[in-house]
């Protein structure tokens, strides 16, 4: 499904915003993850290993995509599964888009 030319171009600023929004979160959680003095200098760099790695493949899920029109609403409906869009711009996108990229409208 390829989208409005002016959805694309919101879709655009949508997805500049989620990736920073994104790297912030990471950055806040490996914060989190180095500054528990509770666990040993060994723990910590384990635990941060691991929660790189599975922020590093996230972030690859959501946006290693082909950049395009077509691939666009499958990336908005993952953006959106995990609270990366900027509401006041989501609210500027058509009904259509809005409606078939809204996480609740699926389940597994």
């Amino acid at each position: 499904m390829n989208i409005k030319e002016s959805d694309w171009k919101i879709f655009k600023e949508i997805k500049k915003k989620a990736v920073d929004k994104f790297c912030q979160k990471a950055l806040d959680d490996f914060r989190k993850v180095m500054d528990n003095e509770e666990d040993s200098a060994h723990e910590r760099y384990g635990k941060l290993y691991g929660l790189v790695e599975k922020r590093d493949k996230l972030m690859a899920d959501l946006f290693d995509q082909s950049h395009s029109r077509s691939g666009a609403p499958l990336q908005l409906l993952g953006l959106r599964a995990n609270n990366l869009v900027d509401e006041e711009l989501l609210a500027k996108l058509s009904e259509d888009l809005r409606g078939s990229t809204n996480p609740r409208n699926f389940s597994l």
